[in-house]
């Protein structure tokens, strides 16, 4: 099986190429650098092809992966920075990126017979409520620029292909790359005190164990929508705090404060960040790790925890 997989640069992409290798799978990596070598703290490095594309530029989308001619495309390239992306003068690329790139990489996909893996966000909801979201709701109702254009990802996929996973996620950590976990623990080694919200809920997911997932779910047939974080239940960002402070051997107090009370963000958040996952497990794949056990798993990886 030949994978393409867009965004290696980033904290899933990495994680999916090196999980393809460890099962003998032929990947090709690609991003925007003219190339790419792994994480510089030393993490793995693939050793599998790279060729550098720029998923905005439909007609080299087309040629790379017409001449590649992959089994599947893993599409884990976005634009992330969701602050950002309210700044007008960046929403024109957040959208190139986030709706045309797909809809670049779903047309090339249909034109070599490629299955596709897009990656999406819980974002695409309104984050109201307390009720978890079901993967194959529709009540989508986006309440930034990121989550517009992310959503418009899914639709590009799912109105051109037949042979796609669309896989939304949450609370996003990962070796390769910048994320909360990492902020923490910078803000905790010096600072006495942080402020945390504690009433936006979700569960953490870990991309080394979404990339087995990932991996999972294109070696069958089981299209459709998926909701993938890791299990141990649902949180707060505060919750989450404590607890990479906890495993960290941090004694940095942990103050709640409600969003509004926060008041840094420019762009909207979701209240309700909570994923039904049960249809994983329904079709057959194996749920993630609790999520304590990722973080730990997490912090050994980086040189970080107190254990």
């Amino acid at each position: 099986m030949k994978v393409f997989v867009t965004g290696v640069a980033g904290q899933l992409g990495h994680d999916v190429m090196n999980e393809l290798a460890k099962r003998g799978y032929e990947g090709i990596g690609t991003d925007l650098a003219p190339a790419y070598n792994g994480v510089a703290d030393g993490s793995p490095v693939t050793g599998m092809p790279y060729v550098s594309l720029d998923i905005t530029d439909a007609a080299a989308v087309s040629e790379t992966i017409g001449k590649l001619h992959p089994d599947v495309i893993v599409h884990c390239a976005a634009w992330t920075a969701v602050d950002a992306a309210e700044d007008e003068a960046n929403q024109g690329k957040v959208m190139a990126i986030n709706r045309d790139g797909t809809q670049h990489i779903a047309d090339a996909a249909k034109a070599v017979g490629a299955k596709m893996v897009y990656i999406s966000t819980d974002y695409v909801f309104n984050g109201q409520g307390t009720e978890p979201w079901k993967p194959d709701c529709r009540d989508y109702a986006p309440l930034n620029v990121y989550g517009q254009s992310k959503l418009a990802g899914e639709l590009a996929v799912s109105k051109t292909l037949d042979r796609y996973f669309i896989v939304r996620i949450a609370w996003v950590f990962g070796r390769n790359g910048k994320n909360f976990i990492r902020t923490m623990l910078n803000v905790g080694k010096t600072h006495p005190e942080v402020r945390v919200v504690n009433d936006q809920i979700g569960t953490p997911t870990y991309t080394y164990d979404l990339a087995r997932l990932l991996v999972d779910m294109i070696e069958t047939d089981k299209y459709g929508y998926y909701h993938a974080t890791n299990e141990g239940g649902y949180i707060s960002w505060y919750d989450f705090t404590k607890e990479i402070y906890r495993q960290a051997g941090l004694d940095t107090k942990v103050t709640p404060v409600t969003t509004a009370e926060y008041g840094l963000s420019k762009a909207a958040r979701p209240f309700n960040s909570r994923l039904d996952k049960s249809k994983l497990t329904e079709n057959g794949f194996k749920p993630l790790p609790d999520w304590k056990d990722a973080l730990h798993r997490f912090l050994i990886d980086i040189g970080e925890t107190a254990s």
